[in-house]
C-alpha cells in the first residue's frame, strides 16, 4: 500500500526557515518523482519542486528558486524541502505526491500524502 506522510510544517516568521519531509513507503522511491506542491486558502493547488529518485534530478517553480532546495534519501525512503527565506506568501498546505514524470502539473501525480500546514506570519 502506497503512503505517503508529510512532516515539519509549523508557524515561522518572515525570513525563517523550515525543512518539510516526506516519507514513503509500499514503493521504492528510486522508481519514481516525488513533488512537492501547495495549496493556500482559496487558491489552486500549485507545484513547488520534484525531484526524480532514480538520479536525483530536480525541478523548481520559479517563485521558489534560489530559496528552497528539494532533496531525498533513498535509504529512508524520505524526501526533504528546505524553505529559507520564507515570505508570507508561502503559506499553505504543502503536500508531497508520487509520480512517473519530473514534472509539476499536479494531474501527472498518483498518490497524494495528507499535508502540513506552513504559516509565514510575524
Amino acid at each position: 500500500q502506497v503512503q505517503l506522510v508529510e512532516s515539519g510544517g509549523g508557524l515561522v516568521q518572515p525570513g525563517g526557515s523550515l525543512r518539510l519531509s516526506c516519507v514513503a513507503s509500499g514503493f521504492t522511491l528510486e522508481d519514481y518523482a516525488i513533488g512537492w506542491f501547495r495549496q493556500a486558502p482559496g487558491k489552486e493547488r500549485e507545484g513547488v519542486s520534484c525531484i526524480k529518485g532514480s538520479d536525483g534530478s530536480t525541478y523548481y517553480a520559479d517563485f521558489v528558486k534560489g530559496r528552497f532546495t528539494i532533496s531525498r534519501d533513498n535509504a529512508k525512503n524520505t524526501v526533504y524541502l528546505q524553505m529559507n527565506s520564507l515570505k508570507p506568501e508561502d503559506t499553505a498546505v504543502y503536500y508531497c505526491a508520487t509520480s512517473n514524470f519530473l514534472e509539476l502539473h499536479p494531474t501527472l501525480y498518483d498518490y497524494w500524502g495528507q499535508g502540513t500546514q506552513v504559516i509565514v506570519s510575524s
